[in-house]
Parts: C-alpha cells; structure tokens; sequence
C-alpha cells in the first residue's frame, strides 16, 4: 500500500514521472557519450562537461541530470521517515526537499569514488576530475544537511538547563537564541556577499588540471543556504511557540547532577 502523501497530493504521480523521464534520459545520453567516444574523434570527457558552451549534448545532458534529482528529491520529500518530525509551512518542505537531494548526492559521491577506485587500482588509469568532483559534491551536501538538521531540530544543543526552566523562560532562550543566529547570518552576509558576487561573476575557479568552478559556485550556495538556516530557524520558532516543554533525556543524565544544579538555581 503506498504511503500517504505528505504534500505533493494529486502532483506525486507527475512528479514520480517527471524522475522516471529524467533518470531514463539521462541514461540514454551518458550511454550516447559512452558510445562516441568509441566512434568519433571529437569525443566529449569530463573536460567537456564542465564547458557546455557551443556543445548543446553536454546542455541536455545536465539539464537531464538536473532535473533527474530534482524530481527524485521532489518525490521523496513526499514521504515522511518514521523518526522525521512533522513539517509545517514552506520552509519545512523546502528543508525536506534539500535533505533528499543531500541523500541523492552522497549516492552519487559514492558512484564517483567507486569509478575511481576500479579506474585507478584495476586499469592503472587515474583521473583528474574524481577527487574534485566528490568535494564539489561534498560541498553541497554538508550544506543541504545543515539546513535539514534545523528544521528537524537536530543540531547539538545541551538540554541540562534548559529543561530545568519553565516554559516561558525556555521561550526567551530560544528568541535569544534566534536573535544570535541572525546575527551571527546578517554578519557572514554582509561580510562575504561582495565576494561570493565576484566569484560567481567571474565563475572562479579551481586552478586544478580539471578546474572546476567551484568557489565561483560554493560561496554564493554558503551565503544562500546559511540565508535559508536562518528563516527555517524562524519558522521553527513560530511552530514551536506554543507546544508544551519538551524534556530531552533526562534520564540519561546523572539525577544527583541534577539535584545539585536545582538546589543551585533554588538558592
């Protein structure tokens, strides 16, 4: 029986062909490229394929591999994990449908890496392009994860205080908490945005064999993504507002360390 839609509805069974239509074209080009290579001398590599200019097969063939994960990230954010918290808003969504593509990319780092591995220690051909691309990757996943570890609350905080305060007191520590992270994003925008501008104007580089543009892409994405951190922090904060004291383990922790920091407060 399938699972119940969490928010694409009626739009699941489009979007899961859209990812079928993708995927499959996608196979159908790399196998093309895989073939030219044997026919014709003009043949595209990994060189090529960061340089789509005047070469409209590496166009399609990114454009396939982008739509691909982004359909497949669409179609598995509509399902909820059974440790998942419940989304509510946009923001929640949006964090969902990052965290699957983050899913997809580790796939695909572990794919790249493999072909390394055989390519290098079986036919005694190295690349130039795996270890760069696998951190291009890495890049992006690290950042999705982040974004996804705030909407499901996730990052390391330390509850010994906090679930000792009533609830109106844990409410100002998160606005403060809140107010730091926005600080703290306001402060790495204004400070990196003139030269993430830069580097994405002039697509920078690498400076490798390969030379991918990835600061001319990844510090652009930091100040983006660390944007969305944020609002998803503000959103939780509106979710959560009215939900009854949580209380995190605490029969994990040493009750007599509890006791002693009580009698603390008390006094």
């Amino acid at each position: 029986m399938e699972k119940e839609s969490v928010w694409l509805g009626r739009f699941r069974g489009p979007v899961r062909l859209a990812m079928l239509v993708f995927t499959a074209l996608t196979f159908l080009i790399f196998a093309w490229l895989v073939l030219n290579r044997f026919l014709s001398a003009d043949a595209i590599g990994m060189h090529e394929m960061i340089r789509p200019a005047g070469r409209p097969i590496v166009t399609a063939m990114l454009c396939s591999i982008g739509g691909a994960i982004l359909f497949a990230s669409l179609y598995l954010s509509d399902f909820h994990g059974v440790i998942e918290r419940e989304p509510h808003g946009i923001f929640d969504f949006l964090s969902l449908i990052t965290s699957r593509m983050a899913m997809i990319m580790v796939a695909l780092i572990v794919i790249v890496m493999f072909y390394e591995v055989v390519s290098r220690y079986v036919f005694s051909r190295p690349t130039l392009w795996a270890n760069e691309l696998s951190l291009w990757i890495a890049a992006f996943v690290f950042l999705f994860a982040g974004q996804y570890a705030m909407q499901q609350r996730s990052h390391i905080r330390i509850y010994v205080i906090y679930d000792l305060m009533p609830r109106w007191m844990q409410k100002t520590a998160d606005v403060v908490s809140l107010l730091l992270l926005l600080a703290f994003t306001l402060a790495l925008v204004w400070g990196g945005y003139s030269d993430a501008e830069t580097r994405l104007l002039r697509m920078e580089t690498f400076g490798t064999a390969w030379d991918p543009p990835i600061p001319g892409i990844v510090k652009p994405a930091i100040l983006i993504i660390i944007v969305l951190v944020a609002l998803q922090a503000v959103s939780n904060l509106i979710a959560d507002w009215n939900k009854l004291p949580e209380h995190h383990g605490l029969e994990e922790v040493d009750e007599a360390e509890i006791e002693n920091i009580r009698r603390t407060l008390g006094d």
